[in-house]
């Protein structure tokens, strides 16, 4: 830096010029700008939501449908449990919805509540205008005060149970009457709405409202085996039962109760659908589903006069549309390695 006056260097920091005295000019420093600051609108944080106990809002129950009061942990139809997302296999085949223990359904002014999980028990609570009908083998317990009679059936009832003629009965309230089956599984409550029907396979049923409205059917399904060159050595077997049992809500809502043997698998036919069950291992299925017998023949060998198929598969063909439920447990079919002479329609395939 140098003084403007005689010309002299000069330090930056001094105010005077050591040589001639004048005071040092300096060159104005530049104006400060203001600093603009962009204000924008923010909105104001969302308020933290505390979960609350009891929750007003509706839900749908995943098995039967209905609408389901919030602050609610089971259908009141059906006992299923409302926040538990159905389970489906990679097939197609859903497991039957969870049901909490001791969940209790409602038909009319009486509940029914679902003890145990091993062995479960429907324990019902009958109010004096509701009754429920039921096979005589399956009753567990009673109030002395439920009064229970015969129910007579139109066309009489020609059906065994393990080569005892099954009876059935019904109960009339006001108390406490519960039912089981001397087997371990799982127990299906199916609501069934007016104009609604299944067809359930012999020997499953437990219990009905009165409200449900039942006949029976034959199956049509059966084959003959002989073992002998006699015809009195022929014997008819069937394997889904010679008769069915269909149940039907004519005019107000019913309750339907079934028990199957190991666990339960649902499953839902399109039109074009067909599916291969072991012909004992059917719960249930819409009146709309279709079935008959279907053999399968693997070719085990050849011969001097072409292919051998020594063994045989034995199927339940079912085609849609309608939901199927199909049971893990299944027994063994009679005469199924018999020789087939005679059989109801039946499909068959070579491979």
């Amino acid at each position: 830096m140098f003084c403007t006056s005689c010309g002299t260097k000069i330090s930056d920091t001094v105010n005077f010029c050591g040589s001639c005295g004048s005071q040092v000019k300096r060159a104005a420093a530049p104006p400060v700008q203001p600093q603009v600051v962009e204000l924008r609108h923010l909105d104001p944080p969302a308020p933290s939501v505390e979960p609350q106990v009891g929750d007003l809002r509706h839900s749908i129950c995943p098995w039967c449908g209905a609408s389901v009061e919030g602050g609610q942990l089971s259908c009141s139809r059906c006992g299923a449990t409302v926040d538990a997302p159905p389970i489906s296999t990679a097939s197609g085949w859903e497991k039957l919805p969870g049901r909490k223990d001791m969940a209790k359904l409602q038909f009319g002014d009486s509940f029914c509540q679902i003890e145990g999980k091993y062995v479960p028990v429907a324990d019902v609570k009958l109010a004096g205008a509701d009754s429920v009908y039921f096979t005589h083998h399956v009753l567990l317990w009673k109030d002395p005060q439920v009064n229970i009679t015969t129910m007579s059936l139109a066309g009489g009832w020609k059906r065994l149970f393990a080569g005892m003629p099954l009876i059935m009965t019904q109960a009339q309230g006001p108390g406490h009457i519960a039912f089981s089956r001397d087997a371990p599984g799982e127990m299906i409550a199916l609501p069934i709405q007016p104009g609604q029907a299944v067809d359930v396979r012999e020997h499953l049923f437990m219990l009905a409202t009165d409200k449900v409205a039942y006949e029976w059917f034959s199956t049509n399904i059966f084959y003959t085996t002989q073992s002998g060159s006699d015809n009195n050595e022929r014997e008819t077997h069937y394997p889904v039962g010679m008769f069915m049992d269909r149940f039907h809500a004519p005019q107000s809502p019913g309750l339907l109760i079934l028990h199957a043997s190991g666990n339960v698998f649902v499953r839902e036919l399109t039109g074009n659908q067909t599916i291969l069950v072991k012909p004992t291992s059917l719960i249930f299925k819409d009146p709309t589903v279709q079935m008959q017998l279907h053999f399968e023949h693997p070719r085990t060998g050849f011969s001097l006069w072409g292919s051998y198929w020594a063994n045989r598969y034995m199927w339940l063909r079912l085609w849609g549309p309608g939901r199927v439920a199909v049971q893990s447990v299944f027994d063994r079919m009679e005469g199924e390695n018999g020789n087939i002479t005679n059989c109801s329609s039946a499909t068959e395939r070579r491979w």
